[in-house]
């Protein structure tokens, strides 16, 4: 008998782009099937030869995570910053780094775009451990996908943010964080 096999998608669209130069847009399929989670998130149009951090956020409580438009500009500076998406995505939860079953959010194991700015990653993420470290983090072993939007940071650390731009995060400034595209995860087939 073959294993369920639960696949997610998201379309990846801009954000802050009028902002930053650059329109970041991509795609992310997770399958999910036995214990494994096989993570594929193709971007282009991101900084180039820059590092960009990719999560999943969303609520601990089970709300149902939105994507940030530029409607989230609280302080009205022209750019939705880390601090402005919550109210409607939520929080980091999980990191697509070297080991996203570790839940480390600030590492520098990253995705590195390349000079056209693009870049693929591909991770296949023990479950098990995944979902245990999501349980220790946020009191719950389910990761409802369907409930979660994805985001991609990061701009050049020479490039100049308003002070305003808050998302320092353990040594990592607000151009580390700074959204530059988002998308909401839904589930496409079940097998």
């Amino acid at each position: 008998m073959a294993e369920k096999k639960t696949v997610y998608e998201a379309d990846i669209t801009p954000l802050n782009a009028d902002k930053i130069g650059t329109k970041a847009t991509g795609h992310a399929r997770l399958e999910l099937q036995g214990d494994e989670m096989v993570v594929t998130i193709e971007m282009n149009g991101v900084p180039a030869n820059s590092q960009h951090w990719l999560h999943f956020h969303g609520f601990p409580d089970g709300q149902d995570a939105q994507v940030a438009t530029a409607a989230q500009d609280a302080n009205h500076d022209g750019y939705v910053d880390l601090v402005e998406t919550e109210p409607v995505s939520g929080t980091t939860m999980v990191p697509f780094n070297a080991s996203p079953e570790h839940m480390r959010v600030p590492e520098d194991t990253y995705p590195v775009a390349d000079a056209q700015g693009h870049f693929l990653y591909q991770k296949i993420v023990p479950l098990g451990t995944l979902r245990n470290s999501f349980e220790k983090a946020f009191h719950d072993r389910e990761l409802h996908l369907d409930k979660r939007v994805i985001y991609v940071h990061g701009v050049p650390d020479d490039f100049k943010l308003p002070d305003t731009v808050q998302g320092a995060v353990a040594g990592h400034t607000a151009n580390t964080t700074l959204p530059i595209a988002v998308g909401k995860i839904r589930k496409i087939s079940e097998s």
